[in-house]
């Protein structure tokens, strides 16, 4: 039973191909990237481990999805013979307001509610929104599913998603805390108990999905009491574009300096701030990092306040949790980023937290553990795996 993954960005297309049939299996995935553009890249790998690339333009989501389902059929390096032997295509969403506390199958009344609450996620919802679209072009009679990103956080208590706003607000506008990563969150913090043999109904763990978008959850005994991405994502941890936390009045004091609109004021916090705004170099940890090591001071106050921000964020979901047996590190920064994780983890020791800073130097990509024998807490790198949660979802909702 095949299971075609989509995680649609505005100018990309992040795919895998995954048999549920029993063990779950990736039979394929890639990446198309740079849509829109005069000359697009599609990077394939199927289940031998065999690369396929081209270039061509690829001006739409729809052209976009076709050549990854031209490649998954491919008589060369494709995975399947027709794509008849695409049995459901899930999506990831990533802000389901208040119309969504679960996985849905897609119907016309679901894409609309979608639609309804786009401006909530601006840099997402309407790219995923293009490739439902898409596949209802290409591959109209194949059922769809949508996963959300907002649906791990609905165990959150009212104390912690409510805003200090007049409560008519909540009523009227459904104005709250929703998180997001929330996939990831729940994969990691249950595949890192797994690894430890612990029961996480009993643990209290804090999950960092750090990316160009990044947030942060308190899990405690397998429930999320608390993220750091709110009503939109823009909020939390500094990120890639993105403001994450700032002082409302700095926010108006720019719009009345800049003449900025609220869309443009939206855009200016979503597109044009964060580790880009504050290094003037790029959005790319990596960049950042190589720049460090020439002594770009730039580069090394940015690095330096976002490892600031992640370690308040720690700290204050260990005092929300009375708290913490572990603490995983996820995401392609979380994940690869030795340097961060050298950031973050020097001088925790009020936590009782032992870290291994020579294990870290190089871990890439790894489900490792970090901490010493004789930490009090545990620290881990967890690759998630988004793409196998839709999936397993997707699976539930079409066959049950």
């Amino acid at each position: 039973m095949n299971v075609l993954v989509l995680n649609c960005g505005s100018s990309s297309i992040k795919y895998q191909l995954l048999d549920m049939s029993e063990t779950p299996e990736v039979k394929a995935k890639g990446l198309v990237e740079r849509i829109g553009l005069e000359t697009g890249d599609l990077c394939h790998k199927n289940d031998k481990g065999e690369k396929y690339e081209s270039k061509q333009p690829v001006p739409n989501h729809t052209v976009g999805i076709k050549l990854v389902l031209e490649a998954l059929i491919d008589k060369n390096h494709g995975v399947i013979s027709s794509l008849d032997e695409i049995k459901a295509v899930g999506h990831r969403v990533a802000h389901g307001g208040e119309h969504f506390k679960e996985s849905v199958r897609l119907d016309a009344d679901a894409i609309a509610k979608i639609e309804s609450i786009c401006d909530l996620a601006p840099l997402h919802n309407p790219a995923h929104l293009l490739g439902m679209r898409a596949i209802l072009d290409v591959l109209p009679q194949v059922p769809q599913a949508a996963v959300f990103d907002t649906s791990f956080h609905q165990t959150m208590p009212a104390s912690s998603y409510m805003y200090p706003l007049p409560y008519r607000m909540y009523e009227q506008y459904k104005i709250r805390r929703y998180g997001f990563h929330g996939t990831s969150h729940k994969f990691v913090a249950e595949k890192a108990c797994d690894i430890l043999g612990w029961n996480i109904a009993e643990k209290k763990i804090i999950t960092c999905h750090l990316g160009n978008g990044a947030s942060i959850t308190a899990v405690k005994y397998g429930k999320s009491v608390d993220t750091s991405m709110g009503f939109t994502p823009v909020e939390g941890v500094m990120m890639g574009t993105r403001t994450g936390d700032l002082d409302l009045g700095a926010l108006l004091f720019i719009m009345e300096k800049e003449n900025l609109s609220v869309s443009q004021a939206n855009s200016f916090i979503n597109k044009n701030c964060g580790v880009n705004g504050v290094s003037e170099i790029s959005s790319d940890m990596r960049d950042l990092e190589a720049e460090s090591e020439k002594g770009n001071e730039r580069a090394i106050l940015t690095l330096d306040m976002y490892a600031h921000r992640i370690k308040k964020y720690i700290g204050s979901y260990a005092a929300v949790m009375n708290g913490v047996d572990l603490i995983v590190m996820t995401g392609g920064i979380g994940e690869n980023s030795c340097h961060t994780r050298k950031l973050v983890f020097s001088d925790m020791d009020y936590l009782g937290i032992k870290f291994d800073f020579e294990l870290n130097k190089g871990l890439r990509g790894k489900d490792e553990t970090l901490s010493l024998p004789d930490s009090k807490v545990k620290i881990m790198t967890i690759t998630t795996d988004e793409e196998l949660v839709i999936a397993t979802d997707t699976k539930k909702l079409v066959f049950g």
